[in-house]
């Protein structure tokens, strides 16, 4: 009993029938007793209703009348006096019946009364009427009613409830084979969708079956078998896009390395393409930086120790450290902070945000623009909007820039453009502040990213 089916078809069977078999017995035994007390209590008026004309009209004819009319096959009658000694009988072979009197001839009744009630072990049910005409006339008039219609009736209501047993367990077989098709059958499509999941396969497809508990857990299996298929996807398309990125400066470290190394190269040269490989792995170095910083957040071990400082000197600093980067692109850079108040957040994971979203700009901003950092309240929160006047965002793909190293320039050249992992750095911290972060942008006009924390 491995199977779902199974068991529910166990359990549902046994319940059923012992419901059936409580139900089937009550009404059975109240059938039988319901006739059996309509016969007791036919026997007894007929009977009463005999003594009744006995009594208001006593004569041998009268008992000869009640004789004739109780000859038949289901029912006899004897007549007899105070001292049981047979009057008249419909039946000639009054022994026949005398012996199934339980008290013989002793017979000592104040009113009518059933004798013989055994049914079952009997051929008659018997019941006594007294009458009484005057002191030397009286006696009982004794009723014998065959057991035979109750004996039919019984077999018919076992033959019917029999009948409905069948019926029953055949009902059950169909019950069960509906259970099949509708419950487990969606439960063996959901766990070889989940044996196909474990094993990697993620190409899954689970019908529609209702809008109830399995259902939603059909629907949670496929939703899950979409997420994973996605997941195989992006980490496939992430550890492409590490390659790509980490071989364009292994390419120039070995390329350079070996050009400096020939015989004959001038000074100047060498100097040149030593200054190449050092660029090419200063920028492996940031690289393999963010990759590790992205590697926590997912891993939830980077902390965020939030503290309250003032927002202009902050700003001031930061505007310091990148301004010569600017100044060498002929980018101009300016902050607004109209009112130094304090923020409660990270400074150093602050910085980090700021700095990349500002190494953005740096790298699409278009020569003699200005890129400008606002800070301002919102409410009781702080918003940081970075504005630069660079090629923009397409509207279709402002969606997808905080994703791992998604970028909107697609052919990943050293001039245009980083690796697409400082956008998804920013999101992350953003969320660890339990901020939030908006971009405007449109294609040619440059981006606005604001920060609310």
């Amino acid at each position: 009993m491995n199977r779902i089916s199974t068991k529910l078809t166990a359990y549902f069977f046994i319940a059923v029938l012992i419901m059936e078999i409580s139900l089937i017995g009550y009404l059975h035994q109240n059938i039988i007793h319901s006739r059996i007390d309509e016969e007791f209590s036919r026997l007894l008026a007929m009977g009463s209703n005999h003594r009744d004309v006995l009594i208001e009209h006593y004569s041998d004819t009268t008992m000869k009348h009640i004789v004739l009319m109780e000859k038949d096959e289901e029912r006899e009658v004897i007549i007899t006096d105070s001292q049981g000694n047979i009057i008249h009988s419909s039946e000639e072979n009054i022994e026949t019946l005398e012996k199934y009197l339980p008290t013989g001839k002793g017979i000592d009744l104040k009113s009518d009364q059933i004798l013989a009630s055994d049914w079952e072990g009997l051929p008659y049910i018997i019941s006594a009427h007294p009458y009484k005409i005057d002191s030397s006339r009286s006696g009982y008039i004794i009723m014998f009613q065959s057991t035979r219609p109750i004996e039919q009736l019984v077999g018919k209501l076992n033959m019917y409830f029999g009948l409905a047993g069948v019926t029953s367990i055949v009902v059950l077989l169909i019950i069960y084979a509906a259970l099949s098709k509708f419950l487990t059958r969606p439960l063996i499509r959901m766990k070889e969708a989940t044996e196909k999941l474990s094993e990697g396969d993620f190409d899954v497809s689970l019908p529609f079956i209702g809008n109830d508990e399995l259902g939603e857990l059909s629907g949670s299996i496929q939703k899950l078998a979409n997420d994973l298929e996605r997941l195989k996807t992006e980490r496939n398309e992430f550890l492409a896009s590490i390659a790509h990125e980490l071989s364009t400066p292994l390419t120039y470290l070995i390329g350079y390395s070996k050009v400096a190394m020939r015989q004959g190269v001038n000074e100047k040269d060498r100097k040149h393409y030593l200054e190449i490989i050092v660029e090419e792995s200063d920028r492996m170095k940031e690289l393999v930086k963010n990759l590790l910083d992205l590697a926590k957040m997912d891993e939830n071990t980077f902390t965020v120790s939030k503290e309250y400082f003032k927002v202009c000197p902050f700003f001031e600093d930061i505007l310091q450290l990148v301004g010569p980067s600017f100044n060498l692109k002929k980018l101009g850079l300016e902050v607004i902070c109209e009112e130094d108040f304090e923020i409660h957040a990270d400074p150093l994971r602050l910085e980090q945000i700021i700095l990349n979203l500002l190494d953005n700009a740096l790298k699409y901003s278009i020569e003699q623009s200005v890129v400008t950092i606002k800070v301002f309240k919102k409410g009781k929160k702080v918003a940081i909007s970075v504005t630069d006047f660079g090629i923009g965002i397409p509207s279709e793909e402002t969606p997808f820039i905080f994703e791992k190293l998604y970028r909107v320039e697609k052919s990943r050249s050293r001039t245009s453009g980083g690796s697409g992992i400082g956008l998804a750095i920013v999101k992350e911290l953003v969320d660890a502040h339990n901020g939030s972060i908006e971009v405007e942008s449109s294609l040619g006009s440059g981006s606005t990213f604001t920060i609310i924390i």
